[in-house]
């Protein structure tokens, strides 16, 4: 009986300590978060506050955080509204750049990922091709809208080939350092077994270079993100950098901040966002 007692025993408690890792592990997960959110709190009172003593040093130049935020309530109140072609709600004007920024990312995510495979596989593609990446990539985005304009005749597919050409290089860049930092280990067990090109891309060479390559798309799309309220105040019609544009040119700068914050927000969750993505994906050595 005793013995049986004692089975019973040692077979409930690694349940209880499982439950109790489980509390710690959840204890512990909650105070981080709290303290993460708290810092969060504490940086964007001091922005508040900085911002309402330059509002306050300025005068009316500058209108203060809350004139702005109630613009920016009265803006999220009703964003899909749709008065005409020059009234649209402040969420139909996102999801047009957002729709824009997706197709251009993904247009040139599509060119740069084979690029950069190309340039850091290939010694001989990579000092051919590394000078006109190096050329090309500081280039301006504003500078590229002419050519689109001229190319695409339309201002809206010339939005998309800026987005396009300047989100290629934090991809192809870190793509070809991936490529290229590839360990020669790697390589002679894919010999060895007698791996096809295919073969050794599909199960060497990309799930080592993954993690730049996610690095690289994570940077592209930021840009990307950043591009888009330029190009969008050359190109005019819709989209968030239209309605910035717009708001400056009837002097309302509560829309112009309300749009920034915005942008802001909108670029930190794509970010976030995209980091989940990469964390899910990512290989592990």
């Amino acid at each position: 009986m005793a013995m049986k007692e004692q089975a019973i025993t040692s077979t409930l408690q690694p349940s209880a300590q499982s439950r109790w890792f489980s509390l710690a592990s959840l204890v512990e997960t909650l105070k981080s978060a709290s303290a993460s959110f708290l810092y969060t709190l504490i940086g964007f009172s001091l922005l508040l506050l900085l911002w309402g003593v330059i509002s306050g040093l300025v005068g009316n130049s500058l209108p203060g955080p809350l004139a702005t935020l109630k613009t920016l309530w009265q803006l999220v109140s009703d964003p899909f509204y749709d008065n005409g072609p020059n009234d649209k709600g402040v969420g139909l004007q996102m999801g047009s750049s957002l729709l824009r920024v997706f197709i251009g990312f993904s247009l040139g995510s599509l060119v740069a990922i084979p690029l950069g495979v190309i340039i850091g596989g290939t010694p001989l593609f990579r000092k051919v091709l590394s000078p006109v990446v190096e050329l090309l990539r500081p280039v301006s985005p504003l500078a590229w809208f002419p050519i689109g304009l001229a190319v695409f005749k339309h201002a809206g597919e010339a939005t998309i080939f800026v987005i396009f050409i300047t989100s290629l290089w934090p991809t192809v860049i870190n793509t070809a350092f991936g490529v290229g930092s590839v360990p020669e280990d790697h390589k002679v067990v894919g010999r060895a077994f007698g791996f096809s090109r295919w073969r050794y891309l599909r199960r060497v060479l990309i799930p080592y270079s993954l993690p730049h390559i996610l690095t690289g798309l994570r940077l592209s799309l930021g840009v990307a993100w950043l591009v888009i309220v330029a190009g969008e105040m050359l190109s005019g019609g819709m989209g968030i950098g239209f309605f910035v544009w717009d708001s400056w040119n009837a002097l309302n700068l509560e829309r112009v901040i309300s749009a920034i914050i915005l942008i802001g927000v909108t670029g930190l969750l794509l970010d976030r966002g995209f980091e989940i993505i990469a964390r899910k994906v990512r290989y592990e050595n």
